[in-house]
């Protein structure tokens, strides 16, 4: 991310993606969303982002989770302009970052910033 980032710019690869994400929150989403000038998350954008984490987070990423949220197959792009995106705003590190590993369910205490 660039020197615009509200606090905690350390957390973020050179790309702009959480490189863990047990520090994400919600307060963090929003601060991305409006670093990248997406408007009002809405419950739809929301919903994304919980299915994005959640899949991610238990180990099984989904091919297609605007489906899976019965939600065009193009819910991503519609929302964020493109899932790079929806995946940073998740807080979910990059496909080529190496802490890109599912979390193991139950595995320690997630961390969240406030």
């Amino acid at each position: 991310m660039d020197d615009s980032t509200p606090c905690h710019q350390d957390l973020f690869d050179e790309q702009g993606f959480l490189e863990d994400p047990g520090l994400w929150s919600r307060d963090l989403a929003l601060a991305i969303a409006a670093e990248l000038r997406l408007g009002e998350l809405t419950e739809t954008h929301w919903d994304l982002i919980d299915r994005l984490r959640g899949d991610y987070l238990e180990g099984h990423a989904r091919a297609d989770p605007c489906r899976a949220l019965d939600l065009p197959a193009d819910c991503a792009e519609r929302l964020f302009g493109d899932v790079r995106t929806a995946w940073r705003v998740a807080g979910l590190p990059a496909a080529d970052s190496p802490r890109r590993t599912p979390l193991a369910p139950g595995g320690g205490t997630v961390r969240q910033l406030r």
